[in-house]
């Protein structure tokens, strides 16, 4: 039987969404191990002077709980 843990992360990209994405994972693959999913939650975006500043989500990493 295989348990997994969720856990849930913020992560911005000056550039674009898929870039905190990968940002996301990749903060979180230095320090987890097991990694089997990642769903995005949420996504926003801080304006300045009108214009996309920085691009904003909140992900949810699965990973599977060793024995």
């Amino acid at each position: 039987m295989t348990v997994a843990h969720v856990t849930k992360l913020t992560a911005s990209s000056g550039e674009s969404f898929q870039g905190a994405v990968k940002e996301a994972l990749n903060r979180a693959a230095q320090t987890l191990r097991g990694i089997s999913g990642l769903e995005v939650v949420s996504q926003k975006a801080k304006i300045v002077d009108g214009k996309i500043a920085e691009y904003r989500v909140t992900v949810e990493v699965t990973f599977i709980i060793e024995s």
